[in-house]
């Protein structure tokens, strides 16, 4: 197979030269004007990060992708698909709100954000998924489905589920809408804590299965009526529902793979990994814990899964940073991010998306100043 081609800017910079025009030049460098852009709209898939972590990608950045889209005659918006646990972010008005308190704000970014599964994640498309092992049909948020062309503009660290969360993860569990998140996590049926729960039945209401059943003012949910939609978290007014998180290992990364290919199929994407501040654990988490290693660099490639594979043999390059998650828990060079989780496995995720045609592991890196 032919290598894929992965292009890469370190984080040095000299006067004049700040980074935002860093990341310009190299996404230029790397080919994104060869999309037809004119008057297409054009999804920029980000995460905002979650209310008091302070890892995630700062709206400059942002900014400077949404500014060459707009260069070359395109409608960006940046967007993202609710959580579906409990946070910051679980609809889309608070979806906003974390985003605006983070700084992207259109006036910063220069395009407005549509959070792509509706109110209450609920908005979504099911989509078909070419080769899909685990997965027949993705729920995808429907504006990202509307798009013309996506981009992935990914911030590259650590994940406690996955191993590290990348292009691919930015792809596929994010674009996902609350049932497609639930599709993937889990067996895809929530369940009730009865400590919290106060019978209220706003659950039972939007269920169109009848699947929440409510008796002495407390709720279960009947699992064979279930049909895993998540509308059901959405509305509980006191966060008494929450998914099952049971999905395996292999499973999960799986899935994953399959709802990128399925964002992806038949239409132009790029993307783009900022390997920086990288933190063991996802941005979706309330806080931030140290870098585990030094800032890399940035990364941009039509192969999202070659720009994975790129950014992890980066890190597993890069000597620990002391007093870190990684230099606790690092013995020798190695598997970084294995090492700080070891119950993960990130190998299956870019296996799977590599059976699927998604991509390839190999990879010629090409440096760009």
């Amino acid at each position: 197979m032919t290598k894929s081609k992965v292009y890469f800017t370190s984080m040095r910079t000299a006067v004049g030269d700040p980074l935002p025009e860093k990341l310009k030049r190299l996404v230029k460098t790397a080919g994104i004007g060869s999309i037809n852009f004119k008057n297409q709209f054009t999804a920029i898939k980000i995460h905002f990060g979650e209310p008091g972590n302070l890892a995630y990608l700062r709206p400059n950045y942002a900014a400077a992708v949404a500014d060459v889209i707009k260069e070359l005659g395109g409608k960006p918006f940046l967007t993202d698909c609710n959580t579906l646990y409990v946070g910051g972010r679980k609809n889309a008005l608070d979806h906003i709100d974390s985003a605006y308190k983070n700084g992207f704000f259109p006036i910063a970014t220069g395009c407005q954000i549509i959070i792509a599964d509706g109110l209450k994640g609920t908005d979504e498309a099911e989509v078909p998924v070419r080769g899909g092992k685990y997965v027949k049909a993705a729920k995808i948020g429907r504006a990202i489905m509307d798009a013309d062309i996506v981009i992935s503009l990914s911030h590259f660290k650590g994940h406690e589920l996955t191993g590290f969360g990348g292009a691919l993860k930015n792809i596929g569990m994010g674009c996902g809408s609350r049932a497609g998140k639930m599709d993937m996590h889990s067996a895809g049926k929530p369940r009730v804590s009865q400590e919290n729960c106060i019978g209220c039945g706003r659950c039972r209401k939007t269920c169109q299965v009848e699947a929440p059943e409510i008796k002495d003012r407390k709720c279960t949910i009947n699992q064979e009526r279930c049909l895993g939609c998540g509308r059901c978290i959405g509305v509980c007014p006191v966060d008494a529902i929450y998914p099952d998180y049971r999905a395996s290992n292999e499973v999960l990364n799986s899935k994953m793979a399959e709802y990128a290919i399925a964002v992806l199929d038949g239409r132009p994407n790029f993307h783009i990994s900022l390997a920086i501040d990288i933190s063991p654990c996802c941005d979706c988490h309330s806080e931030n814990d140290t870098p585990v290693v030094a800032d890399l660099g940035m990364f941009a490639s039509f192969d999202p899964v070659a720009l994975d594979r790129a950014c992890i043999d980066a890190v597993n390059a890069a000597k620990p940073l002391p007093d870190t998650a990684l230099s606790e828990a690092w013995h020798n060079e190695g598997d970084h991010f294995h090492k700080i989780f070891p119950s993960t496995d990130w190998k299956l995720c870019l296996n799977h998306a590599e059976e699927l045609g998604l991509g390839t592991q190999q990879y010629e890196l090409i440096m760009v100043k």
